[in-house]
């Protein structure tokens, strides 16, 4: 007896700021790809399929891409990507370092930081920090 079958994979590549065609609001899209493989025992063995989607996340609409497209969106995000890193270096008010935040204090204003503002427990700080 030969048990033979196919499974899906879907793996998220992206997530990218469009206007939906369908609700006509700029959300975010998430770009997916759905490949389709052979099993054999249970055993997947080769894809057979693969497609890309788009995915609006504020109407949930799906809608197919070219791999040809889906190719430039996953290069337009890395390249978001690679622009924001840039421009937010050092700009995180939670960091442990405490580079800027609220009123110059040590921590950056976190709370829940350890280098924190001196509270002792019981004042009003972290319940959860010893």
């Amino acid at each position: 007896m030969i048990i033979f079958g196919t499974k899906g994979y879907i793996y998220q590549l992206a997530i990218l700021t469009l206007v939906c065609g369908q609700c006509g609001n700029p959300s975010a899209h998430t770009l997916r790809k759905r490949v389709s493989k052979f099993t054999l025992f249970f055993v997947p063995l080769f894809p057979y399929s693969t497609k890309h989607y788009t995915q609006c996340t504020f109407c949930g609409v799906e809608h197919q891409v070219p791999n040809e497209q889906a190719e430039q969106l996953l290069a337009q995000s890395a390249s978001q990507a690679q622009q924001g890193i840039g421009q937010q270096h050092g700009a995180n008010p939670f960091a442990q370092g405490g580079q800027g935040g609220q009123g110059g204090q040590p921590g950056g204003g976190n709370p829940f930081s350890q280098g924190g503002q001196g509270q002792q427990p019981g004042q009003g700080g972290n319940p959860y920090q010893r």
